[in-house]
């Protein structure tokens, strides 16, 4: 038996919250350096263990403030756990705040190559893929434009494009399928499905439980922090549906 593309044991995450309210900056500044400001903990995510199988498609569902984003984040290794680990498996392309990546004062063409180094790959290798990105994202009368000058959607399809090029072992996902307009939402919907036929592996949180059902292969349910269920994609969103 193979090992798991991803292995969460234990995992908590709690983020330090300032108790006393100041009026300014400046005068929390002043109370921080005097070790005046108290902070309590905001438990994100308490004791969440769960493993995801190399090629399966895990979806994660909950209300906002569950814990599924900052989830999310810890996977893509942009937040450290307070306690517990993880074992990520593969390359990994985390389609997480699409355009969060991006530098806006730089042109199209220069975040396709640096989008792309911070996901691991080769810089000559990404400035030979410019071409292709752009046309898929549909953006090649903008490519020497600062990024500024994008739509939100414009940025998205970009950064979508860059994320989704190279056939990635482990993609993560935020919502991304309900962003931007009805095109381009078909249209990563299809490219996502083209990489799960492919045998990618795929960690999904989307508030649209009708795609989740038909996606994945087995749904979690975070509710405050921590796991409320675990199973069959119809069985979880089923009680969860049931529950809100």
């Amino acid at each position: 038996m193979s090992e798991p593309a991803i292995l969460v044991d234990h995992l908590s995450l709690a983020y330090r919250i300032a108790k006393d309210r100041t009026g300014s900056m400046k005068e929390f500044a002043i109370n921080l350096l005097k070790r005046q400001v108290k902070f309590e903990h905001l438990w994100a995510l308490d004791d969440v263990s769960f493993e995801v199988a190399q090629g399966e498609v895990f979806a994660i569902v909950g209300p906002n403030g569950a814990g599924k984003s900052s989830l999310l984040k810890i996977l893509a290794g942009v937040l450290p756990p307070t306690d517990g680990r993880v074992v990520v498996r593969g390359l990994l392309s985390p389609l997480i705040e699409l355009s969060g990546g991006m530098n806006p004062e730089m042109t199209g063409r220069e975040n396709i190559v640096l989008f792309g180094t911070l996901l691991g790959r080769e810089p000559q290798v990404m400035r030979e893929r410019v071409q292709p990105i752009a046309e898929w994202a549909e953006l090649t009368d903008f490519l020497d434009h600062p990024v500024r000058n994008y739509s939100t959607g414009m940025a998205s399809r970009l950064a979508f494009a860059i994320a989704t090029d190279v056939k990635p072992e482990i993609l993560i996902v935020d919502e991304v399928l309900s962003v931007g307009d009805e095109k381009f939402r078909r249209k990563s919907t299809k490219r996502i499905e083209q990489l799960i036929e492919e045998g990618a592996t795929v960690v999904l949180v989307s508030h649209n439980l009708g795609t989740v059902t038909s996606m994945a292969d087995r749904v979690m349910w975070l509710e405050r922090g921590r796991i409320k269920m675990i199973g069959d994609p119809k069985e979880v969103v089923d009680a969860y549906r049931a529950s809100v």
